[in-house]
């Protein structure tokens, strides 16, 4: 099963909104709920992470429940983890590191992937496998907007989505660099909320989040 949306086009989501949930869901229950909040937000991409066991339930219920959202599959570690995220409705695949199987069973599908990675080692490995977007992982503990402002320097036609330690006080200064294209961030849908069933938190987080990114990049 292919993405059936072009690279360029998912980039082009995450650059508009300028924030993706990352999400890890311990209860496939709270899917349908959660797309909707988010959906009602405003926000519609998101991140699910393949940690827990309901993963790839949770994407095909989130599909359903709200078809608008372009949802992808994150902490996809091997080639089997993508595809099986690919059948059930992932649209695009992120990776915690830069995995050269992972990265070229994404592209021979055309599924568009997001590797991670936080040196220029790796930023090379990435251009070489013709991967030009990038996730910095995790942002804040390798030190946040100065280290990505060093590392990118040399890769002109890089860009980037920072995760790890992003939140509303510090997304900002990510995203007024020209070469972010989004911030990934968990506190729009907490394990606290999710597994209180608080979606209308969610509603109001993924709405603040948003209207956060408007203000530091007026969206495209």
């Amino acid at each position: 099963m292919s993405a059936n949306v072009a690279l360029p086009d998912i980039t082009a989501t995450f650059r508009h909104f300028g924030v993706i949930p990352v999400i890890t869901i311990e209860d496939a229950s709270a899917s349908a709920g959660l797309a909707r909040a988010l959906s009602e937000g405003g926000l519609l991409c998101a991140e699910v992470t393949l940690r827990t066991s309901c993963a790839l339930e949770s994407i095909e219920r989130m599909r359903v429940a709200a078809p608008d959202l372009v949802l992808g599959a994150g902490t996809v570690l091997t080639e089997a983890q993508a595809d099986d995220a690919v059948r059930a409705g992932a649209r695009f695949v992120v990776a915690p590191g830069f995995n050269r199987k992972v990265v070229d069973w994404c592209r021979g599908r055309d599924v568009p992937v997001y590797p991670g990675v936080c040196t220029p080692t790796e930023i090379e490995a990435a251009l070489d496998a013709g991967v030009r977007e990038l996730k910095f992982f995790p942002a804040e503990a390798m030190g946040g907007v100065a280290c990505l402002k060093a590392i990118s320097a040399p890769y002109g036609a890089v860009s980037f989505i920072p995760t790890g330690g992003i939140n509303l006080s510090n997304m900002a200064n990510y995203l007024a660099l020209p070469h972010v294209i989004a911030c990934g961030g968990s506190w729009i849908a907490s394990a606290a909320d999710l597994s209180a069933g608080n979606f209308a938190a969610v509603r109001s987080q993924a709405a603040d989040a948003v209207a956060q990114a408007q203000r530091a990049r007026p969206l495209a």
